[in-house]
């Protein structure tokens, strides 16, 4: 019998029909040798880690709780070409997506999945997102052949088959069906068949033939993308960011959120030294008695492990090198021991990584040398397991976001904080961050890239109704959060960055002080700035820094000439597309302050000459 009595009256006791017509479905399509249903009980649990270590999906490290996953060599990232939105119709959302229709994405999936899991065990797991029994609660339904998959989503996620029996027979939750496809030495075999179909009429996720977690764990990003579409029908936010508490004067806590596109500072933002973390990189937002509320989506971290060393990283360091429960992944092992990219390290000429047995010079089948570690080697740890984990990750009220913070990656136009001058203009602030090509990047260096709220690879609805839905939120609420663009990586005329690494410090208890009233700003085209003599006393009370007018006034000098060539481009994108009539007032606005500004101080003004 696939499925036994004792596995079936766990499902038997959801009372939910949908979720016996999936799995019924979900077992005749992917024909399994057996089917355990996994609950949210400790026994359950325990069987899922024992089973990935059975399985040889992951290994066992020397250290207390320190496991290692490897993903094969060809599946160490999101597959882009092969994501496709199953859709009803054809839609121009104005954003370059992979969509097909419906009936035909099914039609291929299918053909795909057909008994793909023959002699392979069936999980079926339960999960919430968000905190559970909460307003913010979704709930999500995972079918995979992968032991890893819903370990990772139990330390990512919280358990939700309790929150099923509460959903009392309701079909609104998310379906996810994954297969690793056939394997060989433990790792994905057909990865030419490797599919992520998400489909956006029936709010499922079908992902075959990848085992990398940004594919396979479909309660990330391709539940985000459900997620969003949700949001905008139902008129609250899913956004890329992170949530933090930002602690201001002894005592207050003040509760932000963040999106920043990739290698643009969001989680050096989220871990700043003397702060606390509420989430790192998803956050639901609703509307809750006109305040603005917010949660972590997540109760674990999926993050990039390169470069986390003592020095930049010291609480993700220890936490990570003692012992606690982590999912290493594509990391080298040596002598049971992990090593990744710049961990600050000697690393052994030899050892165990994603391309199997490795030593020093190995190359690839191209001739191309292989890294003793992958650059985008991951660590999955609970943000409980952090010492600056915030009192609230758990709280099905959520926390009170009172700002929010766009930051992008710009050498030459955004000064390194300013304050939007109200709601509509902050969304008009997210809507156009831009991202610049670096040398680490693939390409030509310095080509600036668009990613309205650090979000463009996620959104599933047009571009103009995403940015409509922003607006109208914030009209809804009694008193919106504040609004600032933040840049780290201004250059001054000598090609050298304006600021160190942990002076964003700085500005996020800035902005944290303006919120409370206790600093004034100047008036500026683009937003509100702060004052030399309050950053004066920033730096020097947090960073012990003896901050200069000189180097206040370089950063701060508005250089209009550039901000009006980013109008430009924003100009040209916009243009193309249906946008609110809200935003398109916001683009005139902006770019006839700057154009009358240039007409007083000319191509550079100085904050001094603003200062009333």
């Amino acid at each position: 019998m696939l499925i036994d009595e004792k596995n079936l009256k766990k499902l038997e006791q959801l009372g939910n029909k949908k979720v016996m017509d999936y799995l019924y479905e979900a077992i005749e399509l992917c024909k399994p040798a057996k089917v355990t249903v996994i609950t949210d009980s400790e026994e359950d649990i325990r069987y899922v880690k024992r089973l990935a270590l059975d399985n040889k999906e992951e290994m066992k490290l020397k250290m207390e709780g320190h496991t290692v996953h490897f993903d094969g060599i060809n599946d160490q990232g999101r597959d882009k070409a092969n994501t496709r939105y199953l859709v009803k119709e054809k839609v121009d959302w104005g954003i370059d997506v992979n969509t097909m229709l419906q009936p035909d994405g099914i039609a291929e999936i299918t053909e795909i999945m057909d008994g793909i899991m023959e002699g392979k065990e069936m999980l079926v797991a339960f999960f919430c997102l968000g905190p559970t029994n909460s307003p913010f609660s979704l709930r999500a339904m995972q079918i995979t052949d992968s032991a890893y998959v819903v370990h990772s989503e139990e330390i990512l996620y919280r358990t939700g088959y309790e929150e099923f029996k509460r959903l009392k027979g309701s079909d609104d939750f998310f379906f996810f069906l994954h297969s690793a496809g056939k394997l060989e030495n433990g790792k994905t075999a057909n990865i030419d068949k490797r599919r992520i179909f998400i489909d956006l009429v029936d709010n499922r996720v079908y992902t075959v033939n990848n085992q990398y977690a940004g594919n396979s764990v479909g309660l990330k990003k391709l539940a985000f993308r459900l997620a969003i579409q949700k949001a905008n029908r139902e008129g609250w936010l899913a956004e890329h960011m992170f949530l933090m508490g930002v602690h201001g004067k002894p005592g207050r806590v003040t509760y932000f959120a963040g999106a920043f596109p990739s290698a643009c500072g969001k989680t050096s933002t989220a871990m700043l030294p003397g702060q606390t973390i509420v989430g790192d990189d998803i956050a639901y937002l609703k509307n809750i008695d006109g305040k603005m509320m917010g949660v972590n989506v997540e109760k674990g971290i999926f993050g990039i492990i390169q470069d986390v060393n003592p020095e930049d990283d010291p609480l993700i360091y220890e936490a990570l090198t003692t012992p606690r429960e982590v999912i290493f992944s594509n990391v080298l092992v040596n002598d049971g021991k992990p090593y990744w990219l710049g961990m600050g390290m000697e690393v052994p000429d030899e050892g165990i990584n994603y391309s199997g047995y490795w030593y020093k010079g190995k190359k690839d089948d191209k001739g191309k040398e292989i890294n003793y570690a992958h650059k985008n080697a991951r660590y999955t740890i609970a943000i409980n397991e952090l010492k600056n984990a915030d009192e609230k990750v758990n709280d099905p009220s959520g926390v009170n976001v009172q700002a929010i913070v766009y930051g992008g990656r710009d050498s030459d136009t955004t000064v390194p904080i300013a304050e939007s001058l109200n709601w509509a203009h902050g969304v008009f602030v997210g809507a156009t961050v831009e991202s610049e090509t670096t040398a680490a990047t693939l390409g030509a260096e310095g080509v600036r890239h668009h990613d309205p709220m650090a979000n463009l690879d996620f959104v599933t609805v047009p571009l103009g109704t995403y940015v409509e839905n922003h607006l109208k939120f914030g009209a809804g609420l009694e008193k919106p959060p504040a609004v600032f663009a933040t840049n780290y990586f201004l250059k001054g005329k000598n090609g050298k960055y304006l600021n160190g690494k942990l002076d964003k410090k700085v500005w996020i208890l800035w902005a944290e002080g303006r919120i409370h009233g206790d600093f004034d700003a100047i008036e500026t085209p683009i937003g509100r700035i702060p004052k030399y003599e309050d950053l004066k006393v920033l730096f020097k009370e947090h960073l012990n820094k003896d901050y200069t007018l000189e180097e206040y006034v370089e950063q701060f000098t508005i250089r209009v000439d550039k901000y009006l060539e980013k109008m430009d481009r924003m100009t040209k994108i916009f243009s193309r597309l249906e946008m609110p009539e809200a935003f398109n007032n916001e683009l005139a606005q902006q770019i006839e302050r700057l154009e009358k500004a240039r007409e007083v101080y000319g191509d550079e003004i100085s904050p001094l000459s603003l200062v009333k």
